[in-house]
């Protein structure tokens, strides 16, 4: 039997669920609910039972579990209403606006036995996937540091992202989802967060972000979002004590620079540089490294769904677990809580 999905938000994310929930076998959209009337049209020149009052769509026997696609601020309110109706429920990122939310819409799922995630989808992204898998095979021997980033050209932040009351910004748009890359990846305590925030061309929220983690492993992650880079740095910059991974782009192939364990404690040439002499910071000679591409991984979004189904009708593991993502909600409220105060936000994990 299929699982039938139900759509609270038809707006951007609501219909990208709609699409791609519609490909996959076993699984359909039934219903969608929207409290702007437009968008409730456009679900009826969909194919779907369309409300635009959240009672009546809740009361519709078919939906057997719901997508939450609304401004964050209400995502709480709306996925405890779910949960309460015997939903299973899928809540886009940010799951809510603190960890005393999430811990309430968790509650709320255990206590009327449905299954609750949220859609951290770019865990199955190619060029996550790359540095993960590379990071797990030793490639560069032991990584020290990882920077993760993303960065536009277009400055201004659209619709409700750019307003603080919905809880917009780009710490919790994009950088929930950095965070949870690189707390699902690193295998290892928290120690710290540090961060900054800017609000460069929008006024009402953050649109720099510059967030450290230290692990107990010694390994510290910076994740860095910009809205006004006009030459973007690479997508990925990852140092190990025998090489390094760089990719630019997410669409990048990207690359490994391996140094050959026979150069790791050579002494290589003094070079000139204009601004005085070096050893450390020389070229390294050709001779003494190797380059390779980064291996395609086999990856898929559609796996996020697949799993929820899953978990749903044969008790499987979730891969997105409610934990993990009060884990990322910590660091969250971390880094706004040493925005304000300009100090570190110490863990005890």
């Amino acid at each position: 039997m299929a699982l039938r999905f139900g759509i609270i938000g038809y707006g951007g994310m609501g219909g990208w669920h709609k699409r791609y929930i519609s490909t996959l076998e076993g699984m359909e959209v039934v219903a969608v609910h929207d409290i702007d009337p437009k968008r409730v049209e456009a679900g009826k020149a969909d194919g779907v039972r369309s409300y635009l009052h959240l009672q009546e769509f809740l009361n519709d026997p078919d939906i057997d579990a719901v997508v939450i696609a609304t401004p964050n601020d209400v995502h709480m309110e709306l996925a405890l209403a779910c949960e309460a109706c015997g939903k299973h429920v899928i809540c886009e990122k940010p799951v809510a606006l603190s960890v005393a939310q999430l811990d309430e819409m968790i509650a709320g799922a255990k206590r009327h036995g449905v299954v609750f995630t949220v859609h951290q989808n770019r865990r199955w992204d190619k060029d996550y996937r790359k540095v993960m898998n590379a990071l797990k095979e030793g490639e560069i021997g032991r990584p020290y540091v990882i920077e993760s980033r993303v960065q536009g050209p277009n400055g201004k932040i659209h619709g409700w992202r750019a307003e603080k009351a919905h809880g917009g910004g780009m710490l919790l748009d994009w950088g929930v989802h950095l965070i949870d890359q690189i707390l699902w990846m690193i295998d290892s305590p928290l120690k710290s967060v540090f961060c900054v925030l800017r609000s460069v061309m929008n006024p009402d929220v953050d649109d720099y972000v510059r967030l450290q983690m230290e692990f107990a492993n010694g390994l510290v992650a910076y994740v860095e979002i910009g809205t006004l880079f006009l030459q973007p740095l690479p997508r990925w910059y990852v140092g190990g004590d025998q090489g390094t991974l760089r990719i630019e782009t997410f669409m990048d192939e990207g690359r490994l620079t391996i140094l050959k364990q026979a150069a790791v404690h050579s002494n290589g040439p003094l070079v000139d540089t204009g601004a005085g002499p070096t050893r450390t910071f020389g070229k390294v000679g050709s001779v003494e490294v190797w380059q390779s591409p980064l291996p395609d991984p086999k990856t898929d979004w559609l796996d996020f769904y697949r799993n929820f189904k899953t978990v749903i009708e044969d008790g499987a593991e979730l891969v997105v677990k409610p934990d993990e993502v009060r884990r990322v909600m910590q660091v969250l409220e971390a880094g706004f809580e040493s925005n304000r105060t300009g100090m570190p936000v110490v863990f005890s994990e």
